[in-house]
C-alpha cells in the first residue's frame, strides 16, 4: 500500500515536471527565462523545454508594432501660449532582454521621455508654426525618442500629433482673422470681376463702333456711288435724247409745285429764263397746232420750226410765298 502511493506521488511529480519542462511560445512573442534568479535565455516562437523548478518565465514580451496614445499635454510655446498636445506613438520591442531589464515600465518611460522632448521641441516655437509644421515636430521627436529608447530594446517607428488645440481665445482671434481674409480675397476678387466686365464692355463698345463707322463710311461710298452712276445715266440719257424748249418747259413746270410744297421754304427764286422757256413751249405749240391745220393729206408732215434762243440770263426775282 504504501509502495502505490509512494508511486503515485512518483508519477504525479514527474507529470508535473513534464508539464512544466514544456513551454510552447505563441507567434510573435518572446519569453525572458531566468535560471535561479538569473537571466539565462530567451524563448522564441515554437515549442521549447526548461528545466523544471529551476528555471522559470521572467515576463513575456509583446513583439509586434504597439500603438500607445497619451492624454493631452499642455505645452508652452516660444510667444508664451498653452496649447494641448494629444501624440500616439507607435513603437516595437526588438530586444526582449533589454526590455525587461533595462527599463521597469518602458511604457511609461516613453509617455514622460515624450512628454519632455515635446515641450522642448514646441518651446522653440511659435504658435503658427507649432499649427503649421507638424511633419517638423513628428520628426524631431521620433529622432530624439529612438535615440533615447534604443539602449531599452525599443524602436520608435513613428509619432503623430493627433490634436494641438490652442487657447479659446486665440481660437476665436484665428477665426476672426481667418474670416476678415476670407472677405478681403472675396473683395478683391469681386473688384477684379467689375474690372474685368467693365473693360470687356468698354471694348465691345468701341467695336461696336468702329464696325458702325465703318459700316456707315460704306453705306455712305455706296450711296455716293449709286448717285454718281444715276447722274451720269441722267446725263447720257438728255444729251443722247437732245430735249427741245417745249420738253425743259414742261420739266419747268412740274418742278415748280414740289418747290412750292417744302414746309421750309418761304422765299424760292423764279429764274428769268422760265418765262422764256414757257414763251417758247406757247409758241411751239402753237406752231404745232398750225402745222396740223395746214397739213396736206398723204404728205409727210414736217418738223417744227426751231425757237429762238433764249436771251440772257436775266437775275431770278425773288418771291415771297404767302
Amino acid at each position: 500500500m504504501i509502495a502505490l502511493i509512494v508511486l503515485a506521488a512518483v508519477g504525479a511529480v514527474a507529470l508535473l515536471s513534464l508539464v512544466r519542462a514544456v513551454r510552447v511560445v505563441p507567434q510573435a512573442r518572446a519569453y525572458v527565462v531566468e535560471r535561479l534568479g538569473s537571466y539565462n535565455r530567451t524563448l522564441e516562437a515554437g515549442l521549447n523545454t526548461v528545466v523544471p523548478f529551476v528555471d522559470r518565465i521572467r515576463a513575456k514580451v509583446d513583439l509586434r508594432e504597439q500603438v500607445v496614445s497619451f492624454a493631452p499635454q499642455p505645452v508652452i510655446t516660444e510667444d508664451n501660449l498653452v496649447v494641448h498636445i494629444d501624440t500616439v506613438l507607435y513603437f516595437q520591442v526588438i530586444d526582449p532582454k533589454a526590455a525587461t531589464y533595462e527599463i521597469a515600465n518602458f511604457i511609461q518611460g516613453i509617455e514622460q521621455l515624450t512628454v519632455t522632448t515635446l515641450r522642448n521641441v514646441i518651446g522653440g516655437m511659435d504658435l503658427e508654426k507649432t499649427l503649421t509644421s507638424r511633419e517638423e515636430i513628428n520628426a524631431q521627436l521620433r529622432g530624439v525618442l529612438d535615440e533615447a529608447t534604443g539602449k531599452w530594446g525599443i524602436r520608435v517607428n513613428r509619432v503623430e500629433l493627433k490634436a494641438i488645440d490652442p487657447p479659446g481665445s486665440i481660437t476665436d482671434a484665428m477665426e476672426k482673422q481667418l474670416r476678415a481674409e476670407r472677405d478681403k480675397r472675396a473683395a478683391i476678387l469681386t473688384a477684379e470681376g467689375m474690372r474685368q466686365s467693365q473693360i470687356l464692355t468698354a471694348e465691345g463698345a468701341k467695336q461696336s463702333a468702329i464696325l458702325s463707322a465703318e459700316g456707315e463710311q460704306q453705306s455712305q461710298v455706296l450711296i455716293a456711288r449709286g448717285q454718281a452712276l444715276a447722274i451720269e445715266t441722267v446725263f447720257e440719257a438728255i444729251h443722247r435724247s437732245r430735249p427741245d424748249p417745249e420738253l425743259l418747259a414742261y420739266q419747268y413746270l412740274q418742278t415748280l409745285p414740289k418747290i412750292a410744297a417744302g414746309q421750309s421754304s418761304q422765299i424760292w427764286m423764279v429764274p428769268s429764263e422760265l418765262t422764256r422757256a414757257l414763251d417758247a413751249f406757247a409758241t411751239g405749240f402753237a406752231n404745232r397746232g398750225a402745222a396740223t391745220e395746214l397739213q396736206i393729206p398723204d404728205q409727210p408732215a414736217q418738223a417744227s420750226p426751231v425757237p429762238p434762243a433764249p436771251a440772257p440770263a436775266r437775275p431770278p426775282r425773288p418771291t415771297t410765298r404767302p
